[in-house]
Order: structure tokens, then sequence, then C-alpha cells
């Protein structure tokens, strides 16, 4: 989008069309800033990160569905997809499936701490337009390092890395959260009161003011809070953001994407029945869909299958239809699940049942007629999950939250399903 066209002038120029590929990205700690003497040069900036959060998102999808037993990637040109990444051979904390997202969504951290240093002394800019530049940025930040924290789970991540020449330490998963969900609570304060006066993109279209900010602020901090067990925080953090256990599945923030030039594509997206490279359902997903449910359109049939190394299926990823479809960051179906699951562990099942019916209704099924008791409410809203949510990052999460990796299928006998990735290598030194 025209938004996004200054990011070629300001710091990543060819280094951005490269790391939309494959091959390494430059150091995490080396864009640069250029002037931040004028609001101009700062609305470029705050332009630049929320570009920045699309880089390498394809990596990032394709490694946590092959590890969760989403999908297949088959590329004729990367064999790790099929062997590495399924479990047959150990990961590698220096190739691509790991080093080029944790570099982007850092990129976007160095870009946000840019931004709130530049932001924090401003003569040019009022206190409620410094809350609003702060406020966002804090929100994208815990955003971003959340997805990091995603991958490498128990190996931990650097929450402190404002100072590039004096890193903050790797922190365990439980405190890397605990420093997510302060960051977010800080983002919330600061969006309190404050004045947005910078652009944003469509992807926030209902949300570009301080209210609307403020809720995706808060749908996030559910999402960390059932990370965390804390139960009656997400629920408290839903009633603050914008969940509607009626409204559309699709309301939300996503990323968006154009054929403008200086833009980009949408990376997910790959032609039905594509020849050389596919991304494939696994084959589970169909055969455990129950008849009639609508999310069976997510994974379309092929006109013919597809093997490669022993696997094998027929089926087409089909979520992104053209390459300029948006990828969501949080949408409400999830909230409506978030809220389900803590109904679930607060033991308020009647609650809980009505919002896994609204999810079962809404995609064709009828009325759950299952157990009521908590384990069974758990299973089934594992299971509305997985094809609500389906390829979009979470069922790995998912099942490693509720130590179910044991159930996720190997196809092949030397498979196994990684739990979490190495650091990678630069970071580890």
């Amino acid at each position: 989008m025209k938004q996004y066209k200054f990011l070629q002038a300001i710091f990543l120029t060819g280094a951005l069309l490269a790391a939309c590929q494959k091959g390494e990205i430059p150091n995490l700690n080396t864009p640069v800033a250029g002037s931040t003497g004028t609001k101009e040069q700062v609305d470029n900036l705050v332009t630049g990160m929320e570009s920045s959060m699309r880089l390498t998102l394809n990596t990032y999808f394709d490694a946590v569905g092959i590890i969760g037993r989403e999908i297949y990637r088959f590329s004729g040109s990367e064999p790790r997809y099929t062997s590495e990444l399924m479990g047959n051979g150990e990961l590698n904390n220096n190739t691509f499936y790991i080093t080029n997202p944790w570099t982007s969504r850092y990129r976007a951290v160095r870009q946000g701490n840019i931004i709130l240093e530049a932001t924090a002394n401003a003569a040019f800019l009022s206190a409620e337009q410094k809350k609003g530049y702060s406020g966002f940025t804090k929100t994208v930040m815990a955003h971003q390092l959340l997805m990091n924290l995603n991958m490498t789970y128990a190996n931990g991540i650097r929450t402190d890395v404002k100072d590039p020449n004096q890193l903050g330490p790797i922190k365990p998963a439980p405190d890397a959260l605990a420093d997510i969900a302060a960051l977010l609570d800080e983002g919330k304060a600061d969006l309190t009161g404050s004045a947005i006066d910078f652009p944003l993109s469509d992807g926030f279209a209902g949300f570009k003011t301080p209210a609307g900010l403020l809720r995706f602020n808060r749908a996030l901090a559910a999402r960390v809070a059932v990370y965390r067990q804390q139960w009656p925080a997400a629920l408290t953090a839903l009633n603050e953001s914008f969940f509607d256990l009626n409204g559309s599945f699709g309301a939300g923030i996503y990323h968006v994407f154009s054929s403008a030039s200086g833009d980009q594509l949408n990376n997910l997206f790959l032609p039905q029945n594509n020849a050389g490279e596919n991304r494939l359902a696994h084959p589970s997903y169909a055969t455990d869909v129950t008849p009639g449910d609508d999310r069976i359109g997510k994974a379309t049939l092929r006109t013919a299958s597809v093997t490669t190394d022993g696997l094998t299926s027929n089926r087409d990823v089909w979520i992104y239809t053209t390459n300029t479809s948006p990828i969501a960051i949080i949408r409400n179906e999830e909230l409506i699940l978030i809220y389900a699951e803590a109904k679930i562990q607060t033991s308020a099942l009647p609650d809980a049942i009505v919002a896994l019916n609204r999810i079962r209704l809404g995609h064709n099924l009828p009325p759950y007629a299952g157990g009521v008791s908590q384990a069974a409410l758990i299973t089934e809203m594992l299971r509305q999950r997985r094809y609500s949510l389906f390829a979009e990052g979470h069922r790995w999460v998912d099942m490693r939250r509720y130590n179910r990796l044991a159930e996720l299928p190997n196809t092949r006998p030397n498979d196994k399903v990684w739990d979490k990735f190495p650091v990678p290598l630069t970071e580890a030194n």
C-alpha cells in the first residue's frame, strides 16, 4: 500500500526483498532509523514497523504448521520442509526456518525501540500524541516478541533489546511471557487518554482510534493470559477487547498486502493445484473433520494427490485465495474460543458450551452433545480451535500448552513432533 513505499528508501532497500525469501536476513540490530526530527519522519518509522511485521510470515506459518501437523510444505528446492521440520533429523539453529522469522520479529521490535526513543522527548508532539505512539508501539512489540517465544518456547527469548550493544538475557518462557504481558499493560496505560495521529494501514480499519487500539491491545492480552493460565485475567482482557460473542468471526486486525510498487504480496498464497511448490493440508484435517463442517473449505481437493518423501496429501491449503488476501493478526473467532477456554478453566461450563455452540452453529454443525465435564469440554474446545484457526499458527502452541503433542500424527516411522525450536546460533553466541 502507499504507506509502505517509504521502506525502500529508509532502511531495507534490497534487503527487504531478500528477507521475503528463504535466504538469511541481516543482523536484527542494524536497521537504520534515519532522521527523526519531524513528525513525518516518525510517522514513516511507525509505518515501517507495521510493514515489517509482515516479513517472512510464510516461513513462520509454514514452520509451526508443519510441526503442528496442520500442513505439508513441498518444495523442490528445500528438502528441510519434509525432513528436519517433520522430525526426521535434528532441527538446525542456523538455518532459514528459525533465523529468518526470529530476525524479522526482532527487526520490528528494534524499530519499535527507535520510535519510543524518537518520540519520548520530541518537542513537536503533544503529550497525548506521545502516548499514542508509545501505546501502539508497545502493543506491536509485545505481539512480535510473542511470535518468537511461540517458536523457541522453553528455550526462551530476549525481551530487552533496547540497547543493541548491551542486549538483555535470554529469559525462560514464564519470565518472557510475564514481560510481554507487562509490555501490553504499559501499552494499555499509554493508549488511555492518548491521541492517535499517525497513519495505519487498512488492516486496522475500525481500530485506528485510541479506543480501537486499546481493544486490539486487550485482545492480545487475552491471548497471553491463556498462555499463562491466568483465566480470570483473560476474561477481564476480553471484556476490554473487541470480543463479541455474537459478532462476525472475521472482525479483527490484519496484515494487508497489495501489488502496488514498493509494497509486498501475501507470500502464503499458492494457487490451487499448483505444480512444484505446494502448501497442503495434513491428511488428518479432512479425515477428522465432522461431516457438514464448512471449514473443510480451508482445504480444497486437488485434481491429483501430491507425494514427496513418503508424505501424501490431496488437499491444498486454501485460506489465502489471492496474493493480496489479508492475514489475521487476531480476530473475533479466536476471542470467542479464548472466552470458551477461560470459562471451562473457571468451571463456568454452561457459559463455555454457549460459546462453543456459537462456533459450531456458525460452521454448519449441530449444538454440542458430548460430555459436560471439564476434560471433555477442553477436548471440544481444542477441536474447535483446530478447525477455526487452521494454519493460523495456533495448533502446535495449543497442543503444547495442554501437553498433547504426542497426539499429533507421524506418518513415517522416523518422524517426531518437536516441542520447540532452538535459539538461533547468533543469539546463543
